[in-house]
């Protein structure tokens, strides 16, 4: 079973770049989407999967969806049913998440919040963002802080129906040095903040979830999945890891094979994510 993970960065963007060539060419049983950024009535149709989508209401941000070859028997998302962990309830307009029930496996989709520098980190002028406070950076808190429960519910609620579980998306976050090329002087940015990377850490155990692809790579830099658009970052392969396949440890040992697809060139990018496939020794 081939599962990938993509962030989009504007789904009808990453259309007009080949989106649809690549997707018709490799041979996917299911693909997670983040930052569709467009309404419902406009991410359109994709031929010989089914779509289960919420593109929240904030206009031209968030949005995600889980396309697969096999029709879901349920599908679970923020809109249709609110998040039932405490401190959840605010995020839940925004197109953030949505589950799919397949055949022995529950699939989740997942953009979490970028954030921002917390107060003390913040320095007016070495900034592209106004500074805030800290708000940005307390609000992602809020989110993992609640999404945690409501993750090991989820989990919990697979494995008790008799499903494997994974999520996947783009988590804003890189967890180890290998996971980021200059990975000191990120540990003062957004995403490799000390409790960013201990908050992932604490999702991750062998009774718990299995950073997949960590795994399959080994003890050594990358995989990476993110570039910047600016400067040579694409070029000269600067970037960081922060495109996720989290799974229940069952359902992780029969993964075989990863592969990022970064383009060739930057003009043939896609987006400023690549999409992170996976094998999986599923029927």
């Amino acid at each position: 079973m081939r599962i990938g993970t993509f962030n989009v960065n504007g789904i009808r963007a990453a259309r007009r770049r080949g989106f649809d060539a690549w997707l018709a060419g490799r041979g996917l049983d299911v693909l997670a989407l983040q930052e569709l950024r467009c309404p419902p009535a406009e991410v359109g149709g994709f031929p010989g999967y089914h779509a289960a989508i919420d593109c929240g209401s904030i206009p031209g941000r968030n949005g995600v969806a889980i396309l697969s070859r096999e029709a879901p028997s349920a599908v679970r998302t923020w809109a249709g049913r609110p998040p039932r962990a405490r401190g959840l309830a605010e995020y839940a307009h925004e197109g953030r998440y949505v589950e799919a029930d397949f055949s022995g496996l529950t699939v989740a989709c997942l953009y979490l919040p970028k954030g921002g520098l917390p107060a003390h980190l913040q320095r007016p002028g070495n900034m592209r963002d106004t500074p805030d406070g800290g708000a940005k950076h307390a609000r992602k808190m809020r989110f993992l802080d609640a999404f945690a429960r409501e993750l090991d519910r989820n989990r919990r609620a697979a494995l008790a129906a008799g499903r494997e579980f994974l999520l996947l998306g783009d988590l804003n976050l890189a967890h180890l040095p290998h996971d980021v090329t200059n990975w000191r002087p990120a540990q003062k940015m957004e995403g490799f903040l000390p409790e960013e990377r201990e908050w992932l850490g604490a999702r991750l155990g062998p009774r718990r979830l299995v950073d997949v692809v960590r795994a399959l790579h080994g003890d050594r830099p990358g995989p990476l999945s993110w570039w910047s658009w600016a400067g040579e970052s694409f070029t000269k392969d600067v970037g960081w890891r922060i495109d996720h396949h989290l799974a229940t440890p069952r359902l992780a040992r029969t993964a075989r094979s990863v592969v990022v697809d970064k383009e060739a060139s930057p003009e043939e990018r896609l987006s400023d994510h690549a999409p992170v496939v996976v094998d999986y020794a599923l029927g």
